[in-house]
């Protein structure tokens, strides 16, 4: 095959391995060529410059930016970039945000070596990939109503364990209105008390044990 007909890609992952790794791997595949590598998005984003790859491979957690904020970057200056985001963080909140960064799939970790082909390939022609259990998870997402900023700020403070009235003391509003926003949390999270609605916000991806 003409080397200039082949898939043209970028690998972004800080692990020397994987990288190495992946490289090895696709390399074998007649219509692929890795024409760079990055290990942090700052790098990506110059690569992707110098070389404008067909498909980028993006981690999803990298030294200096999160995944899908170097995707967002990313696209902003170059609204046709191709990205498939590989995490390790699946929830759906987390999902949700990559998509609204511009990705045209999500893949876990741990996809297999034959789903991570097709999913290159069908983003090339111009498709996006998400397998079912994504997919589902970006469907469940759309049905929900968000939580607000100012909810996730009480959530977070609750997961730390504060009382209402800490809350209001830290966020400097009456506990009447944290009592308020609790309220609402409970309600959109489908939890019958705090301690569950945390254990569903870290489910979902909304907050992560620090």
């Amino acid at each position: 095959m003409n080397p200039s007909a082949k898939i043209r890609l970028l690998l972004v992952d800080d692990h020397f391995m994987i990288r190495v790794g992946l490289r090895g791997s696709l390399d074998q595949e007649s219509d692929m060529v890795v024409v760079a590598e990055a290990e942090n998005a700052g790098e990506a984003w110059e690569k992707y410059r110098a070389e404008r790859p067909d498909v980028v491979l993006m981690d999803g957690r990298l030294p200096d930016q999160h995944g899908v904020e170097a995707t967002r970057r990313l696209r902003e200056e170059f609204p046709d970039a191709r990205v498939i985001l590989v995490s390790v963080d699946e929830g759906e909140e987390d999902i949700h945000r990559a998509v609204e960064a511009g990705v045209q799939g999500y893949l876990p970790k741990s996809v297999a070596r034959e789903e991570l082909l097709l999913a290159i390939r069908r983003i090339h022609q111009g498709g996006r990939y998400f397998p079912p259990a994504v997919a589902a998870r970006i469907a469940a997402r759309k049905k929900r109503e968000p939580l607000s900023d100012r909810e996730v700020g009480v959530l977070r403070l609750v997961m730390k364990g504060f009382a209402n009235k800490q809350i209001a003391e830290e966020l400097k509003i009456t506990e009447a209105t944290v009592k308020a926003h609790v309220s609402n949390i409970l309600d959109k999270m489908d939890a019958p008390d705090r301690t569950r609605a945390v254990t569903v916000a870290i489910e979902r991806g909304i907050m992560r044990l620090e």
